[in-house]
């Protein structure tokens, strides 16, 4: 039952903070503040899904162009650490997005970037774009290096594109993790905490597209020492 309110509360809701989104949108097409705006409207519904959203993820992260990688686990991400968004941020997403009615024309609106996984030569030519747009704009990126929603099943193994385009663009790359949220349930009343905290920033200067694979693992490794510390957090916070 408790499930079925919070639909018929928090869906209107989120429908709402997307239309606000678009009309932002609309009226500063692709402009690189669009994504942090909608961002900070979509994190404000956490307290309705009973969770207790923690960020400590400073605003000035991303003055100059950095490549945020994040950890995707599940659809409440959207919610959680989407609060982690700084401004100057744009993030890669699946080219099927555009076709989820209103989220997905404020995705493309907000000036989001589309990306065709089973088409190759499309993808290279989107991730040359990016790094592009990087420099002329000062635009961060963000993305998931897994790839996909990991849903309970820990940190998964990294894909290669944002780290290539990292080494490209010449600019460092900064983990932003958020602590489990593998437990939450949109049936229980409390779900505790989730944290959201960034890692110190990976210098990509010293690596060469030959060694790309060990950056993916060193940042792989500091993601994962940092949701275990912020796990450790929240199970504390959680007992009081």
């Amino acid at each position: 039952m408790l499930g079925i309110i919070r639909l018929i509360i928090v869906l209107p809701l989120f429908v709402l903070a997307c239309i606000i989104g678009i009309l932002v949108s609309l009226m500063r097409p692709f402009h690189r503040e669009n994504t942090y705006t909608v961002a900070q409207l979509f994190s404000k519904l956490t307290p309705l899904i009973g969770i207790k959203l923690i960020v400590r993820v400073p605003k000035d992260l991303t003055e100059s162009p950095k490549v945020i990688i994040a950890n995707h686990q599940s659809n409440y991400d959207v919610i959680t650490i989407a609060g982690g968004v700084t401004p100057g941020v744009v993030s890669v997403g699946k080219k099927s997005l555009k076709w989820i009615p209103v989220f997905g024309q404020l995705y493309w609106l907000s000036g989001n970037i589309f990306i065709d996984r089973s088409n190759k030569s499309s993808a290279t030519g989107t991730m040359n774009e990016m790094s592009a747009r990087m420099e002329k704009n000062n635009l961060s990126i963000w993305m998931f290096p897994e790839g996909t929603r990991s849903k309970g099943r820990g940190l998964l193994p990294f894909k290669m594109g944002a780290f290539h385009i990292a080494l490209q663009a010449k600019v460092p790359i900064i983990p932003v993790v958020s602590s489990s949220t593998a437990s939450f349930s949109i049936n229980r009343w409390n779900n505790g905490y989730a944290i959201i905290e960034n890692a110190e920033p990976i210098e990509t200067k010293d690596f060469s597209k030959t060694k790309i694979r060990e950056l993916a693992k060193i940042a792989h490794s500091k993601m994962l020492t940092k949701i275990e510390q912020l796990n450790a957090e929240v199970a504390v916070l959680n007992e009081k």
